[in-house]
């Protein structure tokens, strides 16, 4: 009895063994970092940042975005409120090297370069972090196919993601839904250096618009303190002209 029980056990380990799998962790991730990209983007959001205690404070911003070289650009200028109008961020994506940041403040009237060593920290008050929001090359990660699962309305491939280097990641690894039609990343869940849940991001609504699968509604959790940030497209354009000039560090210090 107990020798058929550990053959029962090991034909279900061996039946939900990531081998057995159609297709690899690595594959998926590859497969999302593929698509079919627009060469600009100019959109509207607003950012609502929500207390613990249900308190909102929302941030309608401007973003434009541009695809150089199979390499990604975007500037990010705040409309409103008072308190943040005319902040503008500044990312450049490198292909050999971490993604350059600026942010100008216009209480400072200056651009500061976001080092790499502020990555973890806070953008603008959010849930995301400065390296959350960067372009992050598929090389820097591990991919492991964990599970399939339906989550929402959608049906998932669940990926580990854990960097090659730990030192070069504020997570011990993040597990991601991927939307098995679209391949695009449902939810996120970001485990801090003690393995402990930190950080879940949903998609809300994801559409495909000109052909790009967008994500309308975000939310971003905070679950050690209660915080979270919502991040809704009002409206989107692509593949429509843009001034390159726009990505540089003058146009971010004078906003023109």
């Amino acid at each position: 009895m107990k020798k058929t029980m550990k053959s029962l056990i090991g034909l279900a380990l061996l039946l939900t063994s990531p081998a057995l799998f159609a297709i690899t962790g690595l594959e998926i991730a590859q497969t999302h970092d593929d698509r079919d990209k627009p060469d600009t983007t100019h959109m509207a959001l607003q950012m609502d940042l929500i207390e613990a205690n249900g308190k909102v404070s929302s941030r309608l911003i401007e973003q434009w975005g541009v695809e150089d070289n199979d390499l990604a650009n975007s500037i990010m200028v705040f409309r409103k409120p008072a308190s943040v109008k005319d902040t503008r961020f500044l990312q450049v994506e490198n292909e050999d090297r971490d993604d350059d940041k600026w942010i100008y403040l216009p209480a400072m009237k200056k651009v500061r370069r976001i080092a790499s060593s502020d990555g973890s920290k806070s953008f603008m008050g959010s849930d995301a972090s400065y390296d959350d929001m960067e372009t992050r090359d598929i090389d820097r990660d591990t991919h492991e196919l964990i599970r399939e699962e339906s989550f929402s309305t959608w049906d998932c491939y669940v990926v580990k993601g854990q960097a090659v280097d730990p030192s070069d990641s504020q997570y011990a690894y993040r597990l991601t839904w991927f939307d098995k039609e679209t391949f695009y990343p449902v939810k996120v869940e970001m485990y801090d250096k003690k393995e402990s849940l930190y950080k879940v991001m949903t998609v809300k609504d994801l559409k495909n618009i000109d052909t790009h699968w967008t994500p309308i509604d975000t939310l971003i959790e905070n679950v050690q303190n209660g915080h979270s940030t919502e991040m809704k497209v009002l409206n989107v354009e692509f593949d429509k002209p843009v001034n390159k000039r726009m990505f540089t560090t003058q146009f971010l210090n004078t906003g023109r």
